[in-house]
C-alpha cells in the first residue's frame, strides 16, 4: 500500500516537470520570419509616414490587400510564400492626383527559403535570403536592403525610398 503513493508521487511530479519544459518563454513572439520594409524621403532620406498607400501582393489569394489606405504607417511587413522562389507587391497611390493605377509601383524579391530548427520549445521556423529585387520607378525611388536574411528577429531589413515633395514659402 506504501508503495502506491509513492508511485502517484512520481508520476505527478514527471508529469510536472514534461509540462514545465514545454514553454515558450525561450521563444520570441514572432515566430515566422517576415521582412519588415520601412519607408523612407529619397531627398532627405527621413524616415516618412504615409496613409494614403494600399499594399497588395499580386498572385497572392485574391490579391488581398495588406494595408489599406488611410493607415498611416512607416514600417510594412511584406510576407514570403514558402512554396516560392519570388513575391510582388503592388504600392497603389490613393492620394487624389496619384490614384491612377499608371503610377502604382511594383516590387518583386527573388529569394530562396531554408528551414531552421530554432530550439525543441519554438519548434522550426523559415529563414529567407533575397538575392534579386526589383522595382518601378513612379513613385519608389530606390530600394535597399540592408541585410538579406530574412529571420523572425523584428528588425528593418528593406528599405524603400519614395519621392517627396516640400512646401516652398517665398
Amino acid at each position: 500500500m506504501g508503495k502506491i503513493p509513492a508511485i502517484i508521487i512520481l508520476t505527478v511530479l514527471s508529469i510536472s516537470a514534461v509540462l514545465s519544459s514545454c514553454n515558450t518563454s525561450g521563444c520570441t513572439d514572432n515566430q515566422s520570419s517576415l521582412p519588415l520594409a520601412g519607408f523612407y524621403s529619397s531627398s532627405t532620406e527621413a524616415s516618412i509616414t504615409l496613409s494614403n498607400l494600399e499594399i497588395y501582393g499580386v498572385g497572392a489569394p485574391g490579391d488581398s490587400v495588406l494595408y489599406h489606405s488611410g493607415e498611416a504607417m512607416s514600417l510594412a511587413y511584406l510576407p514570403f510564400r514558402a512554396g516560392s522562389d519570388n513575391m510582388s507587391y503592388v504600392f497603389h497611390y490613393t492620394q487624389e492626383g496619384l490614384d491612377d493605377e499608371a503610377y502604382n509601383d511594383t516590387l518583386t524579391f527573388g529569394y530562396t527559403s531554408s528551414p531552421y530548427f530554432a530550439s525543441e520549445q519554438c519548434g522550426a521556423m523559415l529563414l529567407y535570403e533575397i538575392h534579386s529585387f526589383k522595382y518601378t520607378r513612379h513613385l519608389v525611388d530606390s530600394v535597399a536592403i540592408v541585410d538579406s536574411l530574412i529571420t523572425n528577429t523584428d528588425l528593418e531589413r528593406i528599405k524603400i525610398y519614395f519621392r517627396t515633395s516640400t512646401d516652398e514659402t517665398d
